[in-house]
Parts: structure tokens; C-alpha cells; sequence
């Protein structure tokens, strides 16, 4: 496939900050999309919530089907585009690195206990996992990614216009370009998430019964597909009904972003990936009628399943354990593994918090309830 002037090139990427040599039969950023494969951080996605905890069925997304469900998306977009589809897969496998267990409400519970030392931010915890944490290379520390895979990885979402914390500080010594949007390909990945999130947790939701079929036939664009297979293929078992709507609500979204991006790359008729990183605004996009449709969809799973009683109750636990275990790390760091321990220093420090961030976002959920119970259960040995 011919890359479009506005694709990010590989023979043209700004590097890596340790320089390497060439990467041989492989590309530079299919490189990036291996070492996230490869990583601790990425394998540990497969038990970490996405909204059921993974005891709770096996047929539900986890971190890791999300990301891959993503990363197809993704690249269907990108090749359309004539994006190039390897930075944008690497970039939406890695989207998610940074996320703790049980979710977001771990990721609540995490924010809330480190509030004095700014909070838990999944994406800048990414950045930390990418460019810090992950200690499997003999010259340098993280995975070493290209410039264009850290600057889609950080700024996916959009300009970060008062950056802090740790974005601030690798910015510092590696500048990313902050101010400024990311490429085609991390917009795109960015996207991808989205329209990952609302397919799959329809479908999970229809599957778990948080929902019904009749519940959904107001919502715009899945009442059409669910018209459609209805009167294509009349009295369907519930599961085949879910899948064949569920595939046209996730075709129709992709095809509809495809169209506008179009759209809105011919209105600028960018001539390099730098055009669209200086755009006045996001080059990929849903059409304004379509951007409705997804808040409509959104608004509904937010009401009948985020905030479904069921989920509310493992939710608030999730929040509890994660919260308690930074509190419990924070105020006596010696409660952890002798390595971290010796890492995190003095107490209520912020080397301690930093410490404690890692250790607990890196955490599966199952690791996390084991540690709560060895924590707060005299029944259950250190």
C-alpha cells in the first residue's frame, strides 16, 4: 500500500532516545508493535478489568481483548486512510499499558488515595511503563520506542496544553511536542477506542443481561442494525442476534469515520504528517451526526451498565482495595516487598507515592485481592 503525504514515514521517524541499530527485516515502528507485544505490562492486560472482573465470566472483554479489539479497528481505519497501519497498531496495543486493576474504578481508588501527590492518570502511567518500568533491555530502561510511537502514546486524546507530573518531566528531557496534536495514525487509534468501547460493551452487556434487546431499540444507529438483521434473517437464537447486530454497529461506525476523516484531510489537502500535527483541530473524527449517535450510546451504557447495580457493587469494592493498599503502602512502606520497599524510601514521600503507584498499577486484579487479604486478613499468612 502506497502511504498517503500525510502518513508518518518510517524512514523519516525522529529515532529512538537511546539510538540503535537498524531493526533489519523490520521497520522501526513494527518494532515498537513487538516490544509492547513482548511486554510484562502488556501480558498483565489479560487480568485486568475492563468492566466485568475477570472471575466473573470468561466470555467477557478484558484489558487485553479491548486492546486487541482496538488494534484491529484501528488498522482497518489506517489502511483506508493510507495511514501507516504498523504506528497505528502499536499505538492502540499500548493505550491501555498504564491502567490499573479493576478498571476505572481502580484507577478511582488509586487517584483518590495519592490525591496529595497529584492523583493516578492511566495515560501518563503509559508513558512510565514505556519509557521506565519495563526493565528488559541491558542498555536502557522501558522499551525504548520510537518518537512518533511516545508522542501518539502521550497526546492520542489531544494537545496537553499544561502538562505536569511525569509527562512534564520526560517532556523535559525527550520533547514530544506537547501543544501541538498527535499524528493521523495516533487520532486514529485514538478513535478506535471509542468505537471499540461501545460495540463490545453492548455486547457484553446484552450478553450478561444488564440489558435487553428492547431496551436498546430506541438507541440511534443500533436500533437501525437490529432492524436490519431482524428483517434479513426473522427469529435468530439470542447470540447470533447479538453478533449480527453488534458487527453493523461496529461497521457503521468505522465506515463513518473513515468518511469524515476524508473529508476533513481533503478540506485541508495536508502534504506531511507535520500538517496534520499543526491542524486547527482533529483530522479524525465521526461526522457531527454520527458524534451525536455515540453520545446517545454512550449516555445509555453509562445508565444501564456502568451504573448498573451489579457493576456498582464490584466497583466499590474494587475502589476500596486499591485505595486501602496505597494508603497502607504510603504510610509504611516497609509493608512491601523488600525491593520496592527499598525503592519507595521515608513514608509519605514522593519517591514512596511514585513507588506505590507502580507497584499497585501493575497489579492484576487477582494480585490485588491477594494482596488486600495478606494485608488485612490474620488468617491469611503474609
Amino acid at each position: 500500500m502506497e502511504l498517503a503525504p500525510y502518513a508518518v514515514r518510517a524512514e523519516t521517524s525522529r529515532g529512538r532516545l537511546t539510538p540503535e541499530p537498524s531493526g533489519g527485516m523490520r521497520g522501526p515502528f513494527q518494532r515498537d508493535r513487538d516490544r509492547v507485544i513482548h511486554s510484562t505490562a502488556f501480558r498483565k492486560l489479560q487480568y485486568k478489568t475492563q468492566v466485568f472482573v475477570n472471575h466473573e465470566g470468561d466470555f467477557y472483554r478484558t484489558r487485553l481483548t479491548h486492546s486487541l479489539e482496538v488494534a484491529q479497528i484501528a488498522r482497518a481505519i489506517a489502511r483506508a486512510l493510507r495511514l501507516d497501519d504498523d504506528l497505528t497498531e502499536a499505538l492502540a496495543l499500548a493505550h491501555d499499558l498504564g491502567h490499573p486493576p479493576f478498571g476505572h474504578a481502580g484507577e478511582s481508588g488509586l487517584n483518590t488515595a495519592l490525591a496529595a501527590f497529584g492523583g493516578f492518570d492511566h495515560n501518563a502511567q503509559s508513558l512510565r511503563v514505556v519509557t521506565l518500568l519495563e526493565a528488559r533491555y541491558a542498555g536502557f530502561d522501558g522499551l525504548n520506542l520510537t518518537w512518533e510511537a511516545l508522542e501518539g502514546l502521550v497526546k492520542h486524546n489531544g494537545p496537553i496544553l499544561e502538562p505536569s507530573g511525569f509527562i512534564a518531566a520526560y517532556d523535559a528531557r525527550h520533547h514530544l511536542e506537547l501543544s501541538t496534536y498527535a499524528s493521523g495514525e495516533a487520532q486514529v487509534a485514538a478513535l478506535a477506542d471509542d468505537i471499540a468501547y461501545h460495540s463490545h460493551d453492548l455486547d457484553d452487556g446484552l450478553r450478561a443481561h444488564l440489558f435487553t434487546f428492547e431496551d436498546v431499540t430506541e438507541l440511534p444507529v443500533v436500533s437501525d442494525c437490529l432492524t436490519e438483521v431482524r428483517r434479513l434473517h426473522g427469529a435468530l437464537p439470542e447470540s447470533r442476534l447479538r453478533h449480527e447486530t453488534i458487527r453493523r454497529v461496529l461497521d457503521r461506525l468505522i465506515r463513518d469515520v473513515v468518511a469524515e476523516s476524508g473529508r476533513r484531510i481533503a478540506a485541508l489537502s495536508p502534504r506531511s504528517a507535520e500538517e496534520i500535527r499543526h491542524a486547527p483541530g482533529p483530522v479524525i473524527a465521526f461526522s457531527p451526526e454520527m458524534a451525536e449517535a455515540n453520545r446517545a450510546i454512550k449516555a445509555f451504557l453509562f445508565a444501564h451498565m456502568y451504573r448498573h447495580w451489579r457493576v456498582n457493587r464490584t466497583a466499590s469494592k474494587a475502589r476500596k482495595v486499591t485505595a486501602a493498599l496505597a494508603t497502607l503502602f504510603l504510610e509504611d512502606p516497609s509493608l512491601l516487598p523488600d525491593e520496592w520497599g527499598e525503592r519507595a524510601g521515608e513514608a509519605m514521600s514522593r519517591t514512596a507515592a511514585d513507588t506505590v503507584q507502580d507497584y499497585i498499577a501493575g497489579m492484576t486484579d487477582r494480585y490485588a485481592q491477594d494482596e488486600f487479604r495478606r494485608l488485612t486478613d490474620l488468617g491469611v499468612p503474609g
